[in-house]
């Protein structure tokens, strides 16, 4: 039994403007991105990408149009007029031609915003445009591995969305012409011979010969069941790059509520990108004090344990998870990490001898954030003499809420190795 089919052909589905939306965010994207980044700032930690409304200013959509200035000649008719006959003058109105009308207000002009909802999708993508993991490259893969849809050349059953017409018609082209061609040929050859003839009765026999040839010739279908083609899909293995972010967050008494919870949006934010862009991905959560521990995402972004500073924890215990779990010849290292900058003096010299003996060399892309103290820290001065030597170590600052989303553009931007 023939299978039903149902095709739609309506011109809009329910959501008729779908097309002048994608259109409207396509030529407004800059002024709704930057809308986007400062609607970060006033977000709580657990909505910074579920989308919402987004205020643009006016002035930033607004459209040039031609009118009339208070110069220049016009011809106008004005109904009613007693006044005037053809030929008078009519001068010209002071105040430049300005309309009058009450005042409201002496307090300046203004406009209103245009406010704009985006869903969660178009959030999340205008948000994470053109970033990526720096450095991402292919490595070794083991056991990793994911299907993707190739061609397979054709086939003789499949469904008719998968109908490849030019194919079955060269097919049903080059059918007809096999079978028909000889059939022809011989008719051709019985026709020279009827013009040859003289005998009446055997030009009978060539006529019914002929008559026999056309019925053959026309019944050879113009399309048949064995000419259809369908485009024929397989999956095949495709190995896919492994890649795992770690984030080292400083929970320590010098981190006040304020610090943590900028350290918090940042860490949030690279999560949010890192699920949205990448398929196979692996995140790692460390929080340290004077001590380190692995912890699931929730206790991540929700413990409150504080206590001393001695950074090195953190930086010994991703070492430990690389060395068991993560071999550099499989796997794209990433690490990033957020603090205030306050340690024990002893062990910001530690840091760094981890970091340049251990940590970089096994890493992709290592990113330092220092969640501003009131003073510099030696911590920073002890990152900071490593950057020459290894580019892909990068250090930013950031101060307030409002800087959190500029730092993560600019720590995740696209870069070659």
């Amino acid at each position: 039994m023939a299978s039903t089919q149902l095709i739609d052909r309506r011109k809009n589905g329910r959501h008729k403007s779908a097309e002048n939306r994608q259109r409207f965010i396509k030529r407004y994207k800059e002024q709704i991105k930057r809308a986007i980044a400062d609607s970060i700032a006033e977000r709580s930690i657990t909505d910074t990408v579920s989308g919402g409304e987004v205020r643009i200013p006016r002035r930033d959509i607004a459209e040039p149009e031609f009118h009339f200035g208070s110069g220049g000649w016009r011809h106008g008719v004005h109904p009613g007029n007693r006044e005037f006959v053809a030929g008078d003058t009519i001068k010209r109105p002071e105040g430049g031609g300005e309309g009058s009308g009450s005042e409201a207000s002496d307090q300046g002009e203004g406009e209103d915003d245009f406010t704009f909802t985006l869903t969660r999708d178009e959030f999340m993508e205008l948000f994470f445009e053109d970033l990526a993991l720096p450095n991402l490259h292919k490595t070794r893969i083991q056991s990793m591995m994911e299907e993707e849809p190739v061609r397979a050349g054709h086939t003789h059953d499949g469904v008719p969305t998968n109908l490849d017409i030019l194919r079955s018609l060269t097919g049903a082209l080059a059918r007809r012409t096999a079978l028909r061609g000889p059939l022809r040929f011989e008719k051709a050859e019985l026709e020279d011979r009827l013009a040859a003839s003289r005998d009446e009765e055997e030009r009978a026999q060539i006529r019914a010969e002929i008559e026999v040839l056309e019925k053959r010739i026309s019944a050879v279908p113009f399309l048949d069941e064995f000419d259809l083609r369908y485009r024929n899909r397989v999956t095949r293995p495709k190995p896919c790059t492994q890649a795992v972010m770690f984030c080292l967050m400083d929970v320590s008494g010098s981190m006040d509520e304020q610090r943590k919870d900028i350290a918090k949006r940042f860490f949030m934010l690279l999560y949010h990108f890192l699920h949205c862009t990448y398929e196979h991905i692996q995140v790692v959560f460390i929080r340290h004090h004077t001590t380190a521990q692995e912890v699931d995402e929730q206790e991540f972004f929700q413990s409150r344990d504080t206590g001393g500073t001695l950074v090195s924890s953190a930086l010994d215990l991703m070492d430990k998870i690389i060395a068991s779990r993560y071999p550099r010849e499989d796997w794209n290292i990433y690490a990033a990490q957020a603090s205030d900058g306050d340690n024990w003096p002893m062990d910001s010299a530690r840091c760094r001898e981890l970091l340049t003996a251990k940590v970089l060399p096994a890493v992709q892309y290592y990113a330092y954030v220092q969640i501003v103290a009131a003073q510099e820290q030696q911590l920073w001065a002890e990152y900071d003499s490593l950057r020459a030597a290894h580019p892909h170590f990068v250090m930013q600052k950031i101060a307030e809420r409002s800087e959190i989303y500029p730092v993560f553009r600019q720590l995740m931007r696209k870069t070659t190795s």
